[in-house]
């Protein structure tokens, strides 16, 4: 079995954490690859020499049938482990060392109980959707691939017009601040920051979320997955903002974007004792009496 671990350069707080997952690493006789970055902080971290064969960089290669990506960080940290895995069907457990966390849900207290059932095969997997967008990002047509939402943003003082069209059908016209696409995984990020429901990641469906609409009518609104989904962008400074998960990109005024599900999402591996609903009533305090 190979462990893909996945980090942003770490600092001297997360000594111990690396420490431990080495050693859990090395009692379990796993093989294991680290990217670039990650491995030239754990290297003046913790000593360990991370030989050139076990690194990697934006791109993982390709990996045996077995291995398993370990996100060791935030959300963020997550997020851009799985844009490196390239649609290759493998496993991704996060450890937070960040702060909300939902994604990444396994505490850096449990890092040998993830092992544990990453060595027996028993870790939880959840199939979650990704969204496939496409449109001129910086000039140039792409198509990009997205977890948690991609967003269209103003940029400057003047707000932008977004026209919405579900199946080819006009929907919203939001004048604001820019919308939001989101998967039912990415409902607990900036969608719902932005005043969106919380959706089940079980659930198949797409979330349109306007961000500080002018028109008070405009509200959230939630389409099957099944929806092909255009964006077509009016701005008055001639450009405006794309976030695609955590990648930021350049898009002029007159624009269409096509959002739309992926034909291929991710396997996010969740420890057993963990279920969304637990994750919902701790990171949001909804067990808390704040009387």
């Amino acid at each position: 079995m190979k462990i893909i671990l996945f980090s942003r350069p770490l600092s001297e707080r997360h000594k111990i954490d690396i420490e431990k997952i080495f050693a859990v690493i090395e009692h379990y006789g796993f093989d294991y690859a680290v990217n670039q970055e990650a491995a030239e902080s754990i290297e003046m971290l913790t000593e360990r020499i991370i030989t050139p064969e076990k690194r990697y960089s934006q791109s993982i290669g390709k990996q045996p049938n077995d291995a398993v990506m370990v996100c060791y960080g935030g959300d963020g940290t997550l997020l851009e482990g799985v844009h490196r895995l390239e649609a290759q069907s493998i496993p991704v457990v996060g450890i937070n060392s960040g702060r909300l966390g939902f994604l990444s849900v396994a505490q850096c207290s449990e890092i040998e109980s993830v092992f544990e059932q990453i060595a027996s095969s028993s870790l939880c997997i959840e199939k979650r959707e990704m969204l496939c967008v496409s449109g001129n990002f910086n000039g140039q047509y792409q198509t990009l691939y997205a977890l948690n939402e991609v967003a269209v943003q103003r940029l400057g003082a003047s707000m932008i017009s977004v026209d919405v069209m579900i199946d080819s059908m006009p929907t919203l016209t939001c004048n604001g601040d820019g919308v939001i696409i989101s998967t039912p995984t990415g409902s607990t990020a900036y969608s719902l920051s932005a005043g969106g429901p919380i959706v089940a990641p079980s659930c198949n469906c797409l979330i349109i979320t306007p961000l500080s609409p002018h028109n008070l009518t405009i509200r959230p609104v939630v389409t099957p997955d099944s929806s092909a989904i255009t964006l077509t962008i009016h701005t008055r400074s001639n450009e405006a903002s794309i976030s695609v998960d955590n990648r930021t990109f350049a898009i002029a005024d007159g624009e269409t974007i096509e959002v739309k599900i992926a034909r291929k999402g991710i396997s996010l591996a969740v420890p057993h004792n963990i279920s969304f609903y637990d994750t919902l009533r701790n990171k949001l305090m909804w067990g808390v009496d704040n009387r």
